[in-house]
Order: structure tokens, then sequence, then C-alpha cells
């Protein structure tokens, strides 16, 4: 006997790709299980189900820095307890931070694709299951988006929850209207811009210099990187990441703030009289929206 779910969770995490640098990601679970019935005539209740994996998902991979621990431009290293440095070399583009150890997802991989994270989820619920549960398959799926969007990577320092985490992202559509019809040229200039982008808070910067960074790290400065710190209730988080990768804004970067600024910025581009509708997605589904 076999048991579905679909559009169990949504994974919102960012990953290191050497060439893309850090992408904002958002991927659908879908989960079967298959083994014997139970004394309730059942393989596992739905809201069991729904509770203990998303439990696990949320734990170990959402809201967290996907690593390819195999790729050699990876350095992982201790610093103190519960924290660690992480860098990826890429050039004048490398990737630096200095978190908690629960602000990074390890992958056991060369590079972070659907199909390495979907085996690395596999593995983290495999064991987890109650015993009847015989077989698991894991899908991880891209929302089908009808238009425009990008990639951005992002940390809520005021969130209380895992938002705070400095590195961790989402795949968002965005819809810009024009009194009241959708304007695709506009929404894909904006995807164009915050492709693979680092969306940073001014009152987050600091010098690079002044960064608790790696021995890989020496070579970045304020001239061709940007520094972010800041405190949080899981603990203090930094980052060093290309300016040409970044855009940094005046407020934080919660998706109701990133709806205003977005309708700011493409405002000054109508007439005077058009009406701008702003649609701005945080991952799959939820968002917020802006008018002028």
């Amino acid at each position: 006997m076999k048991l579905f779910v679909k559009d169990l969770t949504v994974i919102d995490a960012s990953y290191l790709c050497a060439t893309r640098g850090m992408v904002g990601e958002s991927w659908i679970l879908d989960v079967v299980m298959s083994g014997e019935l139970n004394e309730m005539s059942m393989v596992l209740d739905f809201s069991r189900v729904k509770k203990q994996i998303k439990h696990l998902v949320d734990e170990y991979v959402d809201h967290r820095l996907l690593v390819p621990m195999r790729d050699p431009a990876v350095h992982l290293a201790t610093t103190k307890d519960g924290y660690s440095t992480l860098d990826i070399l890429r050039g004048e583009k490398g990737i630096h931070l200095h978190c908690p150890d629960e602000a990074y997802c390890l992958v056991d991989t060369d590079a972070i694709t659907v199909q390495t994270v979907t085996e690395h989820v596999y593995h983290v619920l495999k064991d987890q299951l109650p015993t009847n549960v015989q077989g698991l398959e894991i899908t991880l799926r891209h929302e089908n988006i009808d238009g425009a969007f990008y990639h951005y990577t992002h940390g809520l320092k005021k969130h209380d929850g895992n938002c705070q985490r400095i590195a961790h992202g989402h795949r968002s559509p965005i819809e810009l209207l024009v009194n009241g019809k959708r304007d695709a040229e506009r929404e894909q200039q904006w995807a164009q811009r915050w492709q693979d982008i680092y969306l940073g808070s001014a009152e987050d910067q600091a010098n690079v210099n002044d960064l608790t960074l790696s021995q890989h790290a020496q070579s970045v400065s304020d001239e061709t990187h940007y520094g972010f710190r800041y405190t949080a209730p899981q603990g203090e988080f930094e980052l060093a990441i290309a300016r040409t990768e970044t855009e940094i804004l005046d407020t934080d970067t919660t998706v109701e703030l990133l709806a205003g600024y977005i309708a700011q910025q493409v405002k000054p581009t109508l007439k005077g009289d058009d009406i701008l509708d702003v649609v701005a997605y945080e991952g799959v589904g939820k968002g917020a929206m802006a008018s002028l």
C-alpha cells in the first residue's frame, strides 16, 4: 500500500555554486510512502506524516545554506564551539562566511542540484519514520511560473525564526501591473537585475577587514566585497560577498519592504498618472503587494 502527500512543504534555501555564486531556491516537496497497514488500517496518519516530515525538513534543510562539500573550492573550518567559517573560492568573487553551524546544510556532493538535494533529504528522512513504513520516495520540484522570476538570498536579523540566518533564499516570481495590465518587459528587467542576487541591508554593513573570516578571505577588501554582520537570537552572522552580486537596501529585506522598494524604483519610469501594482513573492504562494 502506498500513501502520497503532494505539496507537503516548501524548502526555501540558498546554495553555493562555483559559477553562479550564492543562489536562492524554493523547492516543493512531495512524498510517497509504502508499507503495511498499522492497527488503524493506515500506513501512517496524514497529520502525523505532515508534522513529522515537515519538522525534519525544517530542522535540517530549510532556511540553510546548502554546501557542496566535495567541491574543491569549498572550505569549512570550526572556529569555536558551534561556529564555523565557510569559503567558496571563485577568484575575485569568493564568498566567505562565519556563522553558527545551524546556518549550513552540508551535502555530500560536488554540486548542488535538485537531484543531490533530493538524495540528501531522503537520507535525512529514511531512518526517522515508523517501522511499518518500508519504502520512501522523495520528489523536489520547482513551482511552474508563468512569467519572470529571480533567485535572491538574504537574512532577516529581527526574525525570531530561521529567517534570521544570513544566507537563505527563494526562487520568486515578480508581477508588475501598470494600469491593471501585466508589464512583461519590466518584469523581465527585474528578473535580470536580481538574478542570483544577495539583498543586504545598509544597517548591517561592516568593513570586510573587521569580519572574523578564514585565511582564505585575506585577499578580499571593501573595494571588491561588501561585508555584513549582525547578531540575532541564534548567534552572530558574518558574510563577505562580491559587490557585483549584491544590492543594498536602506531597509530590511522582508518581502513587504521588497515590494515597496520595487514600486519606488519602477514608478519614476512611468507616466505621471499611471497606476502601478507590484506583486512580490517570497518563494511559493506567499508574498506582498504594493501600489503607487
